[in-house]
């Protein structure tokens, strides 16, 4: 057991060499940085403690999933709300006690399917249903992007030319750090024109403990937090369908969509019982395996071990937090456009008939709901965004009647540029 899980966090069989990895590795880091600090800077949660909690439940999830799948989990943007409310009524502990049974609720639904099996999910969720609902994923963010790089359009663009020309036009180790390359470049131009914030560095401790809490229960306060698991499901499962066509790897059956499952519900359980945020699977990552073609997951391993490390040296968080939000808008235009490129990648390649009325229905219903702002309560439950419109187009999927022959839930073609995979064993 112990040689096991010392293959699963340290072994490589890439070819690429500790170093490589290492910059592999750090450019998810700077990937997932800026929305997993943003989180708690919004609710009032602790930002060592956020950046701890995802860089251990990235691990943990590694670990459940036997190591086979490319993810890193952090801050959920989904719960800023429900905290902030709670935290305001009752206090941030019971915010956080609400976060853990929003982690059992997971724990819960990946036991059910187990039993259950995969088939029957991905019955539900065919690609007519999933392209858009990851194409939803990416232009939901887009107005994250734009919005940072509003902040300062040329630095923006700096680094959006400098990505898409390492990318395109690089050779060897170069091409596959793009995103790394374009954030120091914008950077260091960023400084020299007087656009970086010093300030905060020089006024931050070098070493520092994170600032852990105890979550507290309140079912009032659960009822309020808990439910928002219903949406983060449906982009788990999105992110989880991406990642299957990315990688050309069938994970919802190896390790399994009940293991990605508690793997998040898991490390959700454990970030919210000590302070940390709610946790979930981040589509930026997913869109920076897009961008390079390197797919294994020891990469995301050694971004979580990068984040575990920030938590404890705030001056370090704090030189990575005083990157212009210009030069993070730059890269974030091209990995959300990304994301949403693989939802119509997906519709694609599977041959999804866009002159079938149905299938036209289908697809607009799925995208209006998702990204029109609709929002359904019961009570104290708000459902909108990808979750309601995953809803919705499974229903009308199931109950529109369908000329071509039903989805199996094999999608035959896989990405034939893969650069960098991993075996059987996610080695």
């Amino acid at each position: 057991m112990k040689e096991k899980l010392k293959q699963i966090f340290i072994g490589d069989k890439t070819g690429l060499g500790p170093h490589k990895l290492i910059l592999l590795g750090l450019q998810h880091t700077f990937t997932m940085f800026g929305a997993t600090v943003l989180v708690p800077i919004l609710t009032g949660l602790d930002v060592s403690v956020a950046l701890f909690m995802a860089g251990l439940s990235t691990l943990i999830f590694h670990s459940i999933t036997k190591g086979k799948v490319p993810v890193f989990l952090g801050s959920s943007f989904a719960f800023i709300a429900p905290i902030i409310l709670v935290s305001n009524k009752f206090g941030m502990e019971y915010a956080l006690g609400g976060i853990v049974v929003a982690g059992v609720i997971y724990i819960i639904f990946s036991t059910i399917m187990k039993f259950i099996g995969p088939e029957r999910l991905l019955k539900l969720f065919p690609p007519i249903v999933t392209g858009p609902i990851i194409a939803i994923i990416g232009l939901m963010l887009a107005n994250i992007a734009i919005t940072q790089a509003t902040d300062n359009w040329w630095l923006a663009f700096i680094s959006f030319a400098a990505i898409a020309t390492i990318s395109i036009f690089a050779q060897g180790f170069l091409k596959l750090i793009p995103i790394m390359c374009g954030i120091v470049i914008g950077y260091v131009v960023g400084a020299i024109s007087g656009n970086v914030d010093f300030v905060p560095i020089s006024s931050s401790q070098l070493i520092g403990i994170p600032n852990f809490t105890l979550a507290k229960f309140n079912l009032e306060a659960i009822l309020i937090v808990a439910p928002v698991t219903i949406a983060t499901m449906a982009e788990h499962i999105g992110d989880m369908v991406a990642i299957k066509e990315i990688t050309g790897k069938d994970i919802f059956r190896d390790p399994g969509l009940n293991r990605t499952l508690m793997g998040d519900g898991v490390g959700e359980v454990i970030s919210g019982m000590f302070g940390g945020p709610a946790i979930t699977t981040y589509s930026e990552n997913v869109g920076v395996i897009t961008l390079t073609k390197v797919y294994h997951p020891i990469v995301m391993r050694i971004a979580a071990l990068f984040a575990i490390l920030l938590s404890f040296f705030p001056m370090v968080a704090a030189i990575i937090g005083s990157i212009p939000l210009g030069v993070i808008g730059g890269a974030s235009i091209i990995l959300f456009g990304m994301i949403t490129a693989i939802g119509f990648r997906i519709m694609i390649e599977n041959k999804i008939d866009l002159k079938d009325s149905r299938n036209l229905i289908v697809i607009a219903t799925i995208m209006i709901f998702g990204l029109g702002g609709s929002m359904i309560s019961f009570g104290n439950i708000e459902l909108g965004g990808v979750g309601l419109a995953a809803i919705i187009g499974v229903f009308l999927n199931r109950i529109l009647p369908e000329k071509e022959e039903e989805f199996t839930g094999v999608i035959e073609h896989a990405d034939p540029n893969v650069r960098i995979d991993y075996d059987e064993e996610g080695m």
